[in-house]
C-alpha cells in the first residue's frame, strides 16, 4: 500500500500546488483584532508532503509560528482576509491543484481605529461586515484541468454541512474536521478527518499525526 501511495504521489512532480493555511487577523485598532486559534500546522504538513514529492508549492499563510524550509516552497505571508483573497486569486490562475485549508475570517470590522482604543465604562460596539468568499470565487474561476479542495471545520451536522459546501462552492473534494473528535482540530499535533469528493466517495481517517493525515489527503486528491 505504501509503495502504491508513493508511486501515485510521484506523479505530481513539477505540478503547481497552491495551499492556503492559518488564520487571519482582522484589525480593530493598531493593537486589537479578531482572529481564531488556527496554527496552520495542517497546511504546512500538506506543503511538506507535496514539496517532498517534487511539486512546486505556493504557500499563502496567515499569521503563524510555523516554519518550513524547502526549495520547492514559495511562501507568501498575509495578514487579513482581504489580503488572502487577493493573493489566492492571483496564484490560482496558474496552479494545477488548490488546497484551501486556511481558517479565513467570515467577518471583518466595517471601520478601524487609527489609534489604540482606551478602555471606558460604556459598551463598545464594533460593526462587522462579510469578507469576500475565496472558495466560492475560485469555484467560479476553476478551469477544467484544475482541482479545487476545501476544508470545513464543523461542530454539528458535520457531514450534511460539508456535503452542502462541497456542492455550493463547486469543489472537487472537501476535508472535514470535527471539533467533536478528541485529538483533532486546532493546536494539537494529531488530526482525524473525513474526506468527501464530488463523486460521492467518503473516506474516514484514523487519529494520526498531521503529517500522516497530509499523506492521506494527498493520496485522495490524486485519486481524483
Amino acid at each position: 500500500e505504501k509503495g502504491t501511495a508513493d508511486d501515485n504521489l510521484s506523479k505530481i512532480a513539477g505540478k503547481n500546488i497552491l495551499i492556503s493555511l492559518g488564520g487571519t487577523f482582522e484589525e480593530i485598532d493598531p493593537i486589537r483584532g479578531i482572529s481564531n486559534r488556527s496554527s496552520g500546522r495542517m497546511g504546512f504538513e500538506l506543503a511538506r508532503v507535496f514539496a517532498e514529492k517534487g511539486a512546486e508549492v505556493s504557500l499563502i499563510t496567515g499569521p503563524t509560528q510555523q516554519i518550513i524550509e524547502h526549495s520547492n516552497v514559495i511562501r507568501y505571508d498575509v495578514k487579513n482576509a482581504a489580503q488572502m483573497y487577493d493573493k489566492t486569486v492571483e496564484c490560482f490562475e496558474n496552479c494545477d491543484i488548490a488546497i484551501l485549508s486556511a481558517a479565513v475570517a467570515d467577518y471583518t470590522p466595517k471601520s478601524t481605529f487609527d489609534t489604540k482604543l482606551k478602555k471606558k465604562t460604556d459598551n463598545l460596539v464594533v460593526e462587522l461586515v462579510p469578507t469576500k468568499d475565496i472558495l466560492a470565487e475560485l469555484g467560479r474561476r476553476k478551469k477544467e484541468n484544475q482541482i479545487l479542495v476545501g476544508f470545513a471545520l464543523e461542530t454539528d451536522n458535520e457531514l450534511e454541512n460539508a456535503k452542502e459546501k462541497l456542492t455550493r462552492k463547486k469543489l472537487d473534494c472537501i476535508v472535514l474536521n470535527s471539533l467533536n473528535d478528541q485529538g483533532a482540530g486546532f493546536n494539537v499535533p494529531t488530526n482525524k478527518v473525513t474526506i468527501l469528493d464530488a463523486k460521492g466517495n467518503i473516506y474516514n481517517s484514523d487519529l494520526k499525526s498531521k503529517y500522516e493525515v497530509a499523506l492521506d489527503i494527498s493520496e485522495k486528491i490524486l485519486n481524483l
